[in-house]
Order: structure tokens, then sequence, then C-alpha cells
């Protein structure tokens, strides 16, 4: 079977950093700002004439960052070899940055709304090794975000148009022929999309036999939308997602996600929305102060002080009640 890159030159870049740190030689105005929106919030405000100038006086002690464009090269590179593999009976449009299937009717269906919020994390050495490894294939990265590598081998899918978006398209319809990857990359995904087991289908749908899968979910994470959050699951319920046609080599739960995360995601977003004095309190309690029957904690100010935001973000669970629409 011919490789995905066999068919055009090889003098592209592999691998190109969209995120790089700034300096007096290489400043550009609209990447500083891409890559700082806070800064970007103070110009509009007027509080700095420019980006350069909030650079020249505070960025530059700051280590700030700044985002560069794709390299267009790389990006009609990916376009074209995608052309091989899109499939054509789905409506889209072909942009000169991405392949567009984000139509009305889909956003509707699958609640797909318009955001500003930014969603973005990095590879980690698993994935990096895989990326590696399909040096020579295709990877889609079903749900990239925004990425600040932009590989010429993996295919960033996603509900918004950043620069290192290639296919704009929802998980649970992938406009792509059956068998068309080597691998699929899904990382904090699955729980923001409305119908997870027809996403893992169409993942499943889209890997070629023998491809490789790399899939995290998270488990008892807060609350966190983008913008909607609808599944946690559990290691068996990931399992079945994929089950029968998914042979698992190994189901860890590594450094990045261990329960330290969770405890501290807690605590600190729990803090957080307490009046300072609460705050203060609560900051000041042992953990043997808490690990006692909830029910004598109930009436704590710590507790009672929570906002409905704060407590649906936090619950240990929430209860639903209804009435049976008379169509």
């Amino acid at each position: 079977m011919m490789k995905f890159f066999e068919w055009k030159k090889t003098d592209i870049p592999f691998l190109q950093d969209l995120l790089v740190p700034v300096t007096l030689e290489n400043f550009n105005e609209v990447g500083y700002l891409s890559a700082n929106p806070d800064v970007m919030n103070a110009v509009k405000k007027n509080q700095f004439k420019s980006g350069r100038t909030h650079f020249e006086k505070f960025g530059f002690n700051e280590n700030r960052f700044q985002r560069f464009s794709v390299d267009q090269k790389i990006k009609n590179f990916k376009l074209n070899a995608l052309s091989r593999i899109i499939n054509t009976d789905y409506p889209h449009k072909i942009k000169k940055n991405c392949f567009d299937f984000l139509n009305e009717d889909l956003k509707t269906e699958f609640g797909i709304q318009n955001t500003d919020l930014i969603s973005s994390n990095e590879y980690d050495t698993e994935v990096l090794e895989l990326i590696q490894k399909h040096r020579d294939g295709i990877i889609l990265d079903c749900g990239a975000g925004s990425r600040n590598k932009y590989f010429k081998n993996v295919v960033n899918l996603e509900i918004v148009e950043y620069p290192s978006t290639d296919v704009l398209a929802v998980g649970e319809r992938l406009p792509f022929t059956d068998n068309s990857f080597d691998a699929v990359i899904s990382i904090a995904v699955l729980e923001h999309v409305k119908y997870p087991w027809i996403c893992a289908r169409e993942i499943v749908r889209v890997l070629k036999p023998g491809g490789d899968l790399i899939c995290c979910v998270p488990f008892l994470q807060p609350l966190h939308g983008y913008p909607h959050h609808y599944y946690n699951m559990t290691a068996q319920g990931l399992q079945s997602l994929f089950s029968p046609d998914i042979s698992i080599k190994k189901h860890e739960v590594p450094a990045s996600t261990s329960p330290i995360w969770m405890l501290t995601w807690i605590l600190e977003s729990w803090a957080n929305d307490l009046t300072k004095k609460t705050k203060d309190e609560f900051l000041n309690l042992k953990i043997s102060d808490l690990i006692q029957k909830p029910h004598a904690l109930l009436n704590s100010t710590f507790v009672t002080e929570l906002s409905d935001t704060k407590n649906f973000e936090l619950a240990s669970a929430t209860v639903l009640y209804g009435t049976k629409i008379d169509k």
C-alpha cells in the first residue's frame, strides 16, 4: 500500500512550532496578541497603545510567547493529501486553511455552539512516540483543540477554526472514508461530545485494521465545558465504548491524570468560590477535619457558601426532575 507521503515531495518540514518565545528581533504584533489574550484585552481597553508597547514595558521580562501562522506549504500539503480520504458525499466547503463540514444542520443535531473558549493541551510522551511511529502515515487528532505544534502527518479535527485546524466537523459524523487512518488520538474530548458512543464507533470505522488508538477521558474531574461537558467515564465505561472492535494493549493512569490532579483541582476551585474569611478558614483545615461523615459538615460555612454554579461543578451527583411532554 502506498504510504501517505510517498506521492509528494518530502522536503516540507515535519513539524512547525506555532508558539515560540518572543524576542525583540522576532516580535509580531498579531502573533503576540493572539498568544496573550490578557494583553489583547488591555489593548482593547486602551490600557496599552499596542502589543509592542506592552512587550517593551513588561512582556520582555515576563518570558512571553507569540503565535506564528501555520506554514502554508505544510497546510497545502496536508489538505491535498486529505482530499484522497474525504467523504465527498457529506456537504462541505473547501476553505484556504481547512475543509469545513460544520453546517448548521450538524450544529443543531449535535448541540454545537460558537464559543470563544480556547481548548489547548500538549501531547505527552506516548502520543509523541505514536506520531513518530507513523511518521510516513496519517493520524487523526479527533478534537484536537488549538495545537501549539503542527505536525505534517496529524490531521487536526475540531469544531472551532483555530489556526491549526485542518477539518471542521463533529466527532459523531467523521467525514472520512472507512479505514483511512493509521492511528487516532482522542485526548479529553469524549466528555464534551453529545453522543460519545457514536463518536467511538466513528473512530473505529475510520481507523485502519491494526491501527493504533490513544483515548483519554476524565473520571473524577469536575465540570469543565468547551463549551459543553456531558459525560465522565469509569475505566470500564471507556473500554465498553470501543469493545469489541479495539484490542486493548494497556489501560493505565499516567502521572498526568493521577488522583492528585483531581484532588488539587477540587480543593482550589472550592476555595476560590468562598469569601476571604471563609476561604482562609477552609485553607487552614486539616485533612482529618474533612474526613468525617459528610452529614456533620453540611452546615459548615465552607459548604453552605458555595454558589449554585460551583455546586454543579463539584457535585457528588445531580438530581433531575421532569415531566414527559404531551405531543
